[in-house]
């Protein structure tokens, strides 16, 4: 009898307007998707889903990374992950005072009078604030 061997990683890939964010093998990830937060492993099953904005933690063998994520979407195969998204940010790379600053801002617009498109924008811009100040300020282990 053959022993099938399945894989222990698959290759995610991270991908912004701006840049490739993180391209690797990776042994799972775990994200925040439309319905709840999301664990994908080797072989997961094929999926599409809408990526909601919070804390993506990736798991490797050289320990976890986290990241800030944005709003997007999420494309998985068995052996292959691809996340195109508005934002993402590695933990070591958000720079504290200036995402709050950033908060501080869109919550002052927000009190103006604004169009829906405007409010949208401001919007947009006070989650990606909000979700790295949440992961700058997480403690970790």
């Amino acid at each position: 009898m053959t022993m099938v061997r399945h894989p222990e990683t698959f290759k995610l890939e991270i991908v912004t307007p701006d840049a490739t964010v993180y391209s690797g093998e990776v042994e799972s990830v775990i994200l925040e998707g439309v319905e709840g937060q999301l664990t994908i492993l080797p072989q997961h099953t094929r999926l599409t889903t809408q990526l909601v904005a919070g804390e993506m933690v990736v798991h490797k063998a050289g320990g976890d990374e986290f990241l800030a994520v944005g709003e997007g979407l999420v494309y998985i195969t068995g052996e292959r992950v691809a996340v195109v998204t508005d934002m993402a940010v590695a933990a070591g790379n958000i720079d504290e005072a200036r995402a709050e600053e950033a908060r501080q801002r869109a919550v002052a617009r927000l009190r103006e009078k604004l169009s829906s498109e405007e409010v949208a924008a401001v919007n947009a811009s006070l989650a990606h604030s909000l979700v790295q100040l949440r992961v700058k300020r997480r403690p970790r282990k």
